[in-house]
């Protein structure tokens, strides 16, 4: 798992009058709408006697710890200590990590890291987002699993043929094969391609009849961005476009939280919604049956244990990527949190870090370049 992204951790109606504990990275945080209406997202563990923020209540702007009653405010500070009585003066060692929030498409987002504002890696860009003529869904579920599992199956174009009946045939066509993966979207947060696929007809539906009256010619992209983000476009016919974004927060390294954004130029009425939704939800189950029982759970530290061929090509640059990150000593030490968190209190450090010393709760453990296992590039 790797600090330093933009991560989801709630949708906008999940926040109501009362706090929300989102865990991410291994670690709990709390989020919660203030009265200024703006998504805040704070370290959980209260600095003076580790209690659960969100188990507390809002006030104000602020976040109320349970315990004693400790407020603090966005940026991490706290603004109210009452056993100190009226207007104390507050150390500033109490300070918790606070994390900058961005909320766009219906879902708050959190940049879970310490890195400043121009450094930061965007969120995937989602460039039909208002633009006329487009719909939107969104939908999310949690899986077991592991999320870089989970995004390699996403962009992965030999699975549909054996693992979805509505973009395969089940293996039941001999002469399939992967044809040409046209690279695309090459950043340096990511990458993707382009592919034609043969697909089956899709069923029919008295309100919701499928573009496809026959077997035919698919043009699909996938790619990645950043460790858990995955871009994949389907254009049903020439016109009729499905552009589908798959935004996770890894839980821990077994758990998997998914908000999938779906847009669309075809079927806009909000009467087709439904359908949308449970044809993804239809999709991704099939998805999730897989993921869910791979063996071993996380990736091997080396690609020498599993043998790779060229449809794994873009599966090979995302796991390059993950080293390239992992250098920059943004992977975090799971290994060493597991040992140690039950007697120490970790948060993921804030840019706040930066700019303070002296912090009660530690930063969590991170991998060096030298610490992490190289993962080998390796095809057959």
């Amino acid at each position: 798992m790797y600090i330093n992204f933009w991560y989801p951790m709630a949708t906008s109606e999940e926040l109501t009058d009362k706090p929300l504990k989102v865990r991410g990275l291994g670690q709990d945080f709390v989020v919660f709408r203030g009265e200024d209406g703006k998504a805040k997202c704070l370290s959980n563990t209260c600095t003076h006697r580790g209690g659960s923020l969100a188990g507390g209540k809002i006030s104000g702007d602020c976040i109320q710890c349970p315990y004693h009653g400790w407020e603090f405010d966005e940026e991490g500070f706290v603004k109210r200590l009452p056993s100190l009585g009226p207007n104390p003066k507050v150390p500033a060692r109490t300070r918790i990590d606070a994390y900058p929030v961005d909320e766009r498409h219906g879902i708050v987002f959190a940049f879970l890291g310490d890195l400043p504002e121009e450094e930061r890696p965007p969120i995937i860009d989602v460039p039909e987002w208002g633009q006329e003529g487009w719909k939107s869904t969104l939908q999310s579920y949690t899986l077991k699993g592991n999320y870089e599992r989970s995004i390699e199956n996403g962009i992965d174009p030999a699975h549909n043929e054996f693992v979805h009946d509505t973009h395969g045939f089940s293996g039941e066509d001999e002469e399939y094969h992967v044809g040409e993966m046209r690279m695309d979207k090459v950043t340096q947060w990511g990458q993707g391609f382009w592919h034609t696929f043969k697909a089956p007809p899709l069923p029919k539906d008295a309100d919701f009849k499928g573009a496809r009256e026959g077997a035919g010619d698919l043009e699909a992209g996938t790619g990645y961005h950043g460790p858990s983000q995955v871009w994949t476009y389907i254009h049903l016919t020439d016109d009729n476009y499905m552009h589908q974004y798959l935004i996770e927060r890894p839980i821990d390294e077994e758990n998997i939280a998914v908000y999938l954004l779906c847009m669309r130029n075809c079927y806009t009425d909000d009467k087709f919604d439904e359908n949308v939704m449970d044809r993804n939800l239809y999709v991704a189950k099939q998805d999730i049956v897989i993921v869910e029982d791979l063996h071993p759970v996380i990736t091997p530290d080396t690609n020498t244990k599993e043998f790779m061929v060229p449809s794994d090509k873009c599966i090979l640059m995302y796991r390059e990527s993950l080293k390239e990150w992992s250098n920059k000593g943004w992977k975090i030490d799971a290994k060493t949190v597991a040992a140690t968190e039950k007697r120490v209190a970790y948060a993921i450090p804030s840019p706040a870090r930066h700019e303070q010393k002296g912090w009660v709760l530690d930063s969590i453990p991170l991998l060096s370049a030298e610490k992490d296992s190289s993962k080998l590039k390796a095809t057959g």
